[in-house]
């Protein structure tokens, strides 16, 4: 028998200085180095929004390199 319970848990989208994304409940102190988006909601509605605007996983610096290199 399972314990299935709906998560009701508010969570925020988050982001680091190398515009990665995640998710974290709200009502929790942000770790070290990641910062509120501003977005807040049900998980599958922060995990679709994250979705929609992450659309090249390379971390900054990586892009930065490629496109100082001319390789973008």
């Amino acid at each position: 028998m399972s314990d299935e319970r709906e998560d009701t848990t508010i969570y925020m989208a988050v982001v680091n200085d190398e515009e990665q994304y995640s998710i974290w409940p709200a009502d929790r102190e942000l770790p070290l180095g990641w910062k509120d988006t501003g977005k807040h909601g049900l998980k599958p509605e922060v995990l679709a929004w994250i979705e929609e605007v992450w659309t090249d996983m390379r971390p900054k610096s990586l892009r930065d390199k490629m496109q100082a290199a001319g390789l973008e």
